[in-house]
């Protein structure tokens, strides 16, 4: 069956794979130069994302989304596994929302530019104005029920342990006095693990689990801490046995 699944892969999914995400990349460019980005930033990319699952034959399991309040905004932070994180939670958070990315992803071909165009926001740590800019972007996106998501680990595991949680989204939302929502990625680090190279997939089911809303119940660097490892230990609980646990990440 491997072997079978690799074949799939290689021979008949790759080449929808590589049509789909231009296409879906060009769509987004387009839609959002001339509509509107909250609709063509979040619907094309939404479904591509349920494609590259589908196409993949990965089972997704979602878990929680009636806890969400479709006119509130909110900052979404998730352990991150692996690339098909992405997917999972585009394709199955159900929620309209913007990116908190890294500014390199800036520079994938036409992805990079979509995601631009989308109005994604590129985290730049080059400097104080910098960083300061990163956040008055955050800022400007969480309004009209459009929400944020962020990895809060900053780089994906090498394990499938979670490292430590930085305090930036946090932050962000003590300052706007915003809920936070964890949110547990489970199978994402089975089907790819981190490593060097192009690797294949392994077929393993996906799930996604959100938490209850975290509201603000005071202001100040006491409650942000209190959200993070709130956030933290939700999602840790609900990880496999085998990945519950803290470990450094050296890439943080």
């Amino acid at each position: 069956m491997k072997i079978l699944y690799r074949l799939y892969q290689l021979f008949i999914a790759l080449p929808f794979v590589i049509l789909a995400t231009a296409l879906t990349a060009i769509v987004t460019i387009i839609g959002c130069t001339f509509g509107k980005a909250r609709t063509w930033g979040y619907y094309p990319a939404m479904a591509w994302s349920r494609f590259m699952c589908w196409g993949m034959l990965l089972p997704v399991k979602v878990e929680g989304q009636e806890l969400l309040d479709k006119k509130q905004s909110y900052v979404f932070v998730a352990n991150h596994q692996g690339p098909y994180d992405i997917f999972l939670v585009y394709g199955y958070l159900g929620r309209n929302f913007k990116w908190m990315m890294k500014k390199s992803l800036r520079n994938i071909p036409l992805v990079g530019k979509a995601c631009e165009s989308a109005g994604h926001i590129f985290v730049d740590k080059s400097g104080p104005k910098a960083i300061h800019k990163t956040y008055e972007q955050g800022r400007a996106v969480l309004k009209h029920g459009v929400s944020l998501v962020v990895f809060p680990e900053g780089a994906r595991t090498f394990t499938g342990h979670m490292a430590k949680f930085r305090r930036g989204a946090f932050q962000l939302a003590d300052e706007l006095q915003l809920p936070v929502v964890p949110i547990t990625i489970d199978g994402s680090f089975d089907v790819l693990p981190r490593q060097k190279g192009i690797n294949f997939l392994t077929w393993h089911p996906l799930r996604l689990v959100i938490h209850a809303p975290i509201p603000p119940s005071s202001q100040g660097p006491e409650d942000v801490q209190k959200t993070l490892e709130q956030s933290y230990e939700a999602i840790m609980r609900d990880l496999p046995t085998c990945y519950q646990g803290f470990e450094a990440n050296p890439d943080q």
